[in-house]
């Protein structure tokens, strides 16, 4: 019984790649060669990127034409399924790595701080801080310097200087009201 169909011509080639007849494959290949890159350039929209979708299909027909089961569809049918689903693989691959070069993008668009500036702007703070406690009367001074420098609590500072803890909160109010009037006029 003689081929006639289009259909039937490509599943005799496919059937032939199978076995390894590379004349078959070559016929094969000039038949399909339009449609797989006309189907890739659809969803790629790019010729070069199609180009290598194409190379990639018909690599794989010739590596996997034993698997084609003829009972199940058509070569062509099967050949435009790998190249729909080759192309939509290159494109999700493609929005993934422009998803990810965006957040590293970002991530690095933060730029990093002048740590030299930062620490000579922290001197020069702290000198004018030790310059305007060394105005305060020592009694301010040791409760101010307890609680804000040292971190001590009322209670504690109460205990290291040995006096009432009110007396430490009046004169941390006071000594810090002074302070603020001299870091102002500086």
């Amino acid at each position: 019984m003689p081929v006639t169909t289009i259909a039937e011509i490509e599943s005799v080639l496919m059937n032939s790649v199978a076995s390894g007849d590379e004349t078959a494959f070559s016929e094969l290949y000039d038949r399909m060669q339009p449609r797989v890159i006309g189907l890739a350039m659809r969803i790629l929209r790019d010729s070069g990127h199609a180009e290598e979708v194409a190379q990639e299909v018909f690599l794989e027909i010739w590596q996997f034409a034993r698997h084609y089961d003829g009972s199940k569809g058509s070569a062509t049918g099967w050949i435009l399924r790998k190249t729909h689903s080759r192309a939509v693989d290159r494109v999700r691959s493609a929005q993934s790595r422009k998803v990810r070069e965006l957040r590293i993008g970002l991530r690095d668009l933060h730029e990093p701080t002048d740590d030299i500036a930062d620490t000579i702007s922290l001197r020069i703070e702290s000198k004018r801080i030790e310059r305007a406690l060394g105005t305060l009367p020592e009694a301010q001074r040791q409760a101010v310097a307890l609680a804000h420098l040292g971190g001590y609590s009322h209670s504690e500072v109460s205990a290291i200087l040995k006096v009432p803890v009110g007396t430490v909160k009046t004169r941390i109010r006071a000594g810090i009201g002074r302070l603020r009037e001299e870091l102002a006029a500086a």
